[in-house]
């Protein structure tokens, strides 16, 4: 946002007559900064014949949570008129600035952005992915998160379709109807600088840890009834452990095939609705459609060979219970049946020498 500051200011020079370094000096910085780019019709035009706005609103920007900051803070250097050259070239390098700028209070964001997919696309090309400003704001800059629905309202800038989807979900109505702050937005699945690219493998197969974070909660699983088991759950099972052991849990490759089922592949991404809900994949109605997404072929009867995410108890699956608490009495059993004949087989061994 400086750097958007000091750019708009040097701007100024060029379409704003002229005038003098005393004179902009006179008053506060902003009053004299604003002399020119409180014109809201105010642009540059780059190189490329890109316009650009170099306009400030000075409402904005003082009820902004940088608003005890001085234009130069930003947009270090312009402080004098004339203002430097500018050395953006088109639009996209224009807004590339800003992360320079940004970068002198906020390193550890600058650095975490930089392992983020939105910067590697902008790196590789493309002119479109999002900078600080297309996110925060440049002179408009709020806390992110306050409202909490404001970090959704962002991303949809860019991702309406998906939005649209996380809206409609149970967890988008949690928020958006019932207030309800324990639900996930955006940033919590996908962090917010340094996010990662969710097409790839790596992330993929480690979907079940971002569910975790909420479902193994015991006291927030605890307010709505849900178990705080489901992840452990799919972890025992061959699901679960096939995703473990998955070689693909350090790749990055993306659309390459991976193991299934995640947890994605069964509840949905964006869309997530309550395990009761007619539509729901994972409804006992529904479920024979959603394992033929992987199992071609599986009947109404295919699931029930499936224990889900239930445990194993007297009273749900008791065969399969009474099975589980053999094999933990006869595997030490043997084990240490092994064990005790191989000791005594040594002790008369020494013995008889």
């Amino acid at each position: 946002m400086r750097r958007l500051l000091v750019l708009a200011v040097g701007l100024a020079g060029v379409l704003a007559p002229a005038r003098t370094a005393a004179e902009t000096a006179a008053g506060s910085q902003l009053d004299g900064c604003l002399s020119c780019h409180a014109d809201a019709a105010m642009t540059a035009t780059l190189p490329s014949g890109e316009s650009v706005p170099v306009h400030v609103d000075r409402e904005k920007f003082t009820s902004s949570v940088h608003a005890s900051l001085e234009c130069t803070d930003c947009h270090a250097g312009y402080d004098a008129y004339p203002h430097p050259a500018r050395s953006a070239k088109n639009a996209a390098e224009f807004k590339a600035g800003f992360l320079d700028g940004c970068k002198s209070c906020h390193l550890d964001k600058y650095e975490q952005a930089g392992d983020g997919v939105h910067e590697k696309l902008r790196a590789g090309g493309n002119s479109s992915a999002p900078s600080c400003i297309d996110c925060h704001g440049a002179h408009d800059v709020k806390k992110a998160s306050e409202p909490r629905t404001r970090i959704s309202e962002t991303c949809a800038g860019c991702h309406f379709d998906v939005n649209g989807k996380w809206a409609e979900s149970v967890h988008g109505k949690a928020l958006l109807e019932k207030g309800n702050q324990d639900a996930p937005v955006c940033t919590d699945c996908h962090r917010s600088h340094d996010i990662p690219d969710p097409t790839q493998q790596a992330w993929l197969v480690r979907v079940h840890e971002l569910c975790g974070k909420c479902h193994s909660d015991p006291e927030k699983m605890k307010k709505y009834g849900l178990s705080a088991n489901v992840v452990e759950t799919y972890l025992w099972d061959f699901h679960g452990t096939t995703t473990q052991l998955s070689a693909a849990k350090d790749s990055t490759e993306t659309g390459a095939p991976r193991p299934t089922a995640l947890c994605i592949d069964c509840h949905g991404v964006h869309d997530i609705a309550r395990a009761d809900d007619p539509d729901s994949p994972v409804l006992r109605a529904n479920l024979a459609k959603t394992c033929q997404k992987c199992h071609e072929g599986a009947t109404e009867n295919f699931p029930a060979a499936w224990l889900s995410h239930y445990e194993p108890t007297l009273e749900k699956a008791p065969l399969v219970w009474l099975v589980k608490v053999g094999y933990l009495v006869l595997i030490p059993f043997m084990i240490g049946g092994l064990c005790l004949q191989i000791l005594l087989h040594l002790w008369r061994v020494v013995v008889n020498r």
